[in-house]
C-alpha cells in the first residue's frame, strides 16, 4: 500500500490505498471461500509440514476444506492467505489511476478464489500435475518454484499486463489529452512522495523473510530444515542487493550516455530491488550464495529493458509491476533450471532424498550438470512447462474476463472523474487536507482540491474543490527564467 500510494499523483492516493486494503479484505474472504479449497484440498499433513511425497492420483483442483471445513490447520492458511493477496495486490499498481472500484473488487475475488488457487494446486499441492512432491513427477523433476517466483508473481504479473493492454494508457501518457494524438516523448508521470515508495520497499523487503525463509513451513521438522530457512534468508538478501545496485548503475549510465550528466534515480533503484527479491524466490533455498548474487544482478537489467520495452510498446504500468513480477519472475524460474544445487534440492524437499542419504544428479540445474560432463534438461524442461501453464491460464481466463468488464462499462473510469482524480470522484476528498489560507477563491475557508501535482509533467485542464465542482480553467506556461507560471480564469476574473 505505501508503495503504491508513493507512486501515484496526489490526487489519487486515497483510492489506491482503499484498492490495496480491499486486496487483503478479498482475497481473505475468496481464499477461505473457495480458494484455499481449490489450491489444497485433499493434502495432508506430510505435505504441509514436511514437504513429503504424495501418494495420490493427480488432479487439477482440489476436492475438500470448502470454508475451511474439516480443516485444523489454521495456521497454514493464514500462511498461504498472505501469498494469494500478493498476487492480486500486483495488478492494483499496475492499474491506478484509472480503474473503476466496482471492476477492481470482481477482479480481486476472481483471482484469489479461482485463478490463483488452480496454479497453486499445480505446482504445490502434491496431486498437483506440475508438483515435485507427487508420484512419478513431471519429467522426473516436477516444477520447483520454492516460494513462488511463478505461482505468485507470475501469476498477478501476467494479469497486470492483461488488464492495462485492455483498460489503456492514463490520460497524458502515451496521448494528448484533448486531441489524442500520439506524443511524441511520452510522458513521465511521477508519484507523489518518495518517502512512500521507499518505506514500502523496505517493509516489503522485511516481509519477503516471511516468504522464502517462512516456506520451508518448519526448522525443527528436519535436520537440515534450519539451513535451508537460514540459506534462504541469505539469498534472498544477496539478490535483492544485487538488483538494487544493478539497476542504478544502468539507469545512471545510461542517463550519463544520453544527457552528459549522471543522475541517479531512486525509483529504479527500488525497482531493481524489488526485481532481485521477485527472482530469487523460487531458487532462494535451492541455489549458492554466490548464485544468488547472480540471479540478482541479472534481475536488475531485466528490469530496466523492460521497462523501456513496455514504453516503447505504450503499455502504462503506473508502479512498474509488470517488468518486476512477470519479467522477473520468468526469470526466477529459469534460474532455478540453470543454476539448482542438487544437494540443495535434497534439503529443501524431502521427496528427492534418497534411502542412504546421499543426493542424485537429476535434480540438479543445466550447469550442474554440464559439470558433471552431462546435458540434462529435465529440470529446465519442467520449469519452462510449468511457466507455459501459469501464463496461458491466466490468458485464458483473465483476458475474457476484462474484456466483458470494458464492454459493460465497468472497467475504466470516466474521463472527467480520471483527470480531477479518483479520490474527489469515488471518495469525496483529497488525502490530504491542507489550509491554503486566505485568498483561496474568495472566503478563505474553502479547501481546495488541486487536481494535478506540477512534477507530474502532464498539463490539467480543471481546477476542482473539495465537493467536484468545477472553479475554472488553468492555462499554463513559461516565463523568462523558464519556471512554469499558471493562471485560471474564474468568473471572467483573472487568479
Amino acid at each position: 500500500a505505501m508503495l503504491c500510494a508513493g507512486s501515484v499523483r496526489q490526487k489519487n492516493v486515497q483510492n489506491t490505498m482503499l484498492k490495496n486494503l480491499l486486496d487483503a479484505c478479498g482475497a481473505a474472504i475468496g481464499f477461505w471461500s473457495f480458494g484455499f479449497a481449490l489450491a489444497y484440498g485433499g493434502d495432508d499433513d506430510n505435505h504441509f509440514m514436511n514437504k513429503q511425497a504424495y501418494e495420490s492420483s493427480r488432479t487439477f483442483v482440489g476436492d475438500n476444506y470448502f470454508f475451511l471445513m474439516e480443516f485444523e490447520h489454521y495456521a497454514v492458511w493464514l500462511f498461504q492467505f498472505a501469498f494469494a493477496a500478493t498476487s492480486a495486490t500486483i495488478v492494483a499498481g499496475t492499474l491506478a489511476e484509472r480503474c473503476q472500484m466496482t471492476a477492481y473488487l470482481m477482479y480481486s475475488f476472481l483471482l484469489t478464489g479461482f485463478v490463483y488457487p488452480v496454479v497453486v494446486h499445480s505446482v504445490w499441492s502434491g496431486r498437483g500435475f506440475l508438483s515435485p512432491l507427487g508420484m512419478d513427477p513431471l519429467f522426473g523433476t516436477g516444477m520447483l518454484d520454492f516460494a513462488g517466483s511463478g505461482v505468485v508473481h507470475l501469476t498477478g504479473g501476467c494479469t497486470a499486463l492483461i488488464a492495462t493492454m485492455i483498460l489503456g494508457p492514463r490520460k497524458g501518457r502515451f496521448y494528448h489529452e484533448r486531441t489524442g494524438e500520439v506524443i511524441m516523448k511520452p510522458q513521465r508521470v511521477k508519484g507523489h512522495s518518495m518517502s512512500l515508495q521507499v518505506l514500502g520497499t523496505f517493509i516489503l523487503w522485511f516481509g519477503w523473510y516471511g516468504f522464502n525463509a517462512g516456506s520451508t513451513f518448519t526448522i525443527t521438522g528436519s535436520a537440515q530444515a534450519g539451513s535451508v530457512a537460514s540459506l534462504a534468508g541469505v539469498c534472498t538478501t544477496l539478490a535483492g542487493a544485487a538488483g538494487c545496485v544493478t539497476s542504478l548503475c544502468y539507469s545512471t549510465y545510461r542517463t550519463e550516455r544520453l544527457t552528459g550528466e549522471a543522475t541517479f534515480d531512486l525509483v529504479y533503484a527500488l525497482n531493481g530491488c524489488l526485481s532481485g527479491l521477485v527472482s530469487i524466490t523460487a531458487g532462494c533455498a535451492l541455489v549458492e550464495p554466490w548464485a544468488a548474487l547472480v540471479i540478482g544482478v541479472i534481475a536488475g537489467l531485466i528490469y530496466c529493458l523492460a521497462s523501456d520495452l513496455l514504453v516503447r510498446f505504450k503499455i502504462d504500468d503506473a508502479v512498474d509491476a509488470i517488468p518486476v513480477h512477470m519479467c522477473n519472475g520468468v526469470w526466477g524460474c529459469l534460474a532455478v533450471g540453470l543454476l539448482a544445487n542438487p544437494t540443495r534440492v535434497q534439503h529443501a524437499y524431502s521427496s528427492f532424498a534418497t534411502s542412504d542419504g546421499t543426493t542424485t544428479d537429476a535434480i540438479a540445474g543445466l550447469f550442474y550438470s554440464w559439470y558433471h560432463n552431462e546435458s540434462d534438461f529435465s529440470l529446465l524442461g519442467a520449469q519452462v512447462v510449468g511457466m507455459l501453464f501459469i501464463i496461458g491460464w491466466v490468458l485464458v481466463i483473465m483476458t475474457p474476463f476484462f474484456l466483458a468488464l470494458s464492454y459493460a462499462g465497468w472497467f475504466r473510469s470516466d474521463p472527467l472523474e480520471e483527470i480531477v482524480g479518483l479520490d474527489i470522484s469515488y471518495h469525496g476528498g483529497n488525502a490530504y487536507h491542507m489550509d491554503y489560507g486566505n485568498g483561496d477563491y474568495g472566503d478563505g475557508n474553502s479547501s481546495v482540491g488541486h487536481l494535478c501535482d506540477i512534477d507530474a509533467e502532464i498539463d490539467c485542464d480543471v481546477e476542482m474543490d473539495m465537493h467536484g465542482k468545477i472553479m475554472g480553467e488553468k492555462e499554463q506556461s513559461y516565463d523568462g527564467t523558464g519556471m512554469r507560471t499558471e493562471q485560471y480564469e474564474i468568473e471572467g476574473n483573472e487568479w
